[in-house]
């Protein structure tokens, strides 16, 4: 069953992505709708920051798990026969 939804998911990747950005996009004209209150940080005066900063977050999260992935992790192929 698990192996279906996978299979599943993955035939319908294209628009999946779509699907996660137009709730991206619904998120940012959520803001300009929310009642705004006395800013705590610089980032609550701006419309839509947090939602582009929690995107620029795990996209960096990302980035740096794959390369520290690649440099820790990552082994040559011959490594088990020496």
């Amino acid at each position: 069953m698990v192996l279906r939804i996978l299979n599943y998911l993955n035939e319908h990747s294209r628009m999946l992505k779509r699907i996660f950005f137009v709730f991206l996009a619904l998120f940012v004209v959520f803001d300009f709708h929310a009642a705004r209150h006395e800013p705590h940080f610089f980032g609550d005066s701006i419309i839509g920051f947090w939602s582009l900063f929690g995107l620029l977050g795990c996209l960096g999260m990302i980035i740096v798990c794959k390369g520290l992935s690649h440099v820790w992790l990552m082994k040559k192929e011959d490594y088990y026969d020496k």
